[in-house]
């Protein structure tokens, strides 16, 4: 689940229903939401596979830098640890690369947290697929974390193909289409739309399903993640959880 907004019941609701993988970052709230999920999971740290993301800086005015330089990632897994209330991350992504720093630069100061204990495995969010193999020679990258859905296909071009030969999973984020799929339909999207209503479920649920589905298209693991700030909202992306789609449904959606 991705906690970019929500609030504590939210969570505690997830972790629940079964939802064991969180996700997070140093800039949604600038710091808030990280101190947010450190809160919920104070007394079930041990349920919870806990992911957060470096890398983007507020400015003024909504402004925003990046920085992946080797002074500043340890800084800031530092910063998310104590906000985060937590002796280690799970997951932690590089969020952005940083278009004045070398992958391998990153990644390789980020492999220094692996070795001090800080950080047990290390992501790329928002690469390409040369970045993706430059990053993972310096140290094995467990997840890649890209805009993947029905709407938005561009990372089968490439970059899922390099997570297929690397053996890296994938964690789409906007899996709805950033709420395309999941509100009133859309020209495009009424085959979306007819399998829901034969299904009888939500649009969004069967965005989900599709989404996760890929796994089987291309070997390799795929767990989209959903922000939500409604419970009802959470339990309707839980429940997609179940849901199959079939050759016929996938061949519709999949032309």
């Amino acid at each position: 689940m991705r906690l970019d907004q929500g609030n504590e019941n939210v969570i505690e609701r997830a972790l629940d229903l079964g939802v064991t993988f969180l996700d997070t970052a140093d800039m949604y709230g600038s710091g808030m939401n990280e101190e947010l999920v450190g809160r919920a999971i104070r007394h079930r740290r041990d349920d919870v596979v806990l992911g957060t993301k470096f890398g983007v800086i507020w400015g003024e005015g909504g402004s925003w830098t990046i920085r992946g330089d080797a002074a500043y990632v340890r800084t800031a897994c530092e910063a998310s640890l104590r906000r985060l209330g937590v002796e280690y991350i799970d997951l932690y992504y590089l969020h952005i690369p940083d278009p004045l720093v070398p992958v391998e630069e990153s990644v390789a100061a980020m492999a220094d947290l692996v070795t001090a204990g800080l950080v047990r495995q290390l992501g790329l969010s928002n690469v390409s697929a040369d970045e993706l193999r430059a990053g993972h020679a310096v140290h094995p990258i467990a997840a890649v974390q890209p805009e993947w859905s029905l709407v938005s296909r561009e990372v089968e071009t490439a970059l899922v193909p390099m997570c297929a030969e690397l053996g890296v999973a994938v964690v789409p984020y906007s899996p709805q289409g950033k709420g395309t799929l999941a509100g009133d339909p859309l020209p495009g999207h009424e085959a979306v739309w007819e399998v829901a209503r034969r299904r009888g479920v939500r649009p969004g649920q069967i965005a989900l399903a599709w989404t996760r589905q890929r796994a089987g298209v291309w070997g390799l693991p795929v767990v989209p993640i959903r922000g939500t700030t409604r419970i009802a909202h959470l339990e309707e992306n839980v429940a997609a959880i179940d849901l199959v789609l079939d050759a016929d449904e996938l061949a519709s959606l999949t032309p």
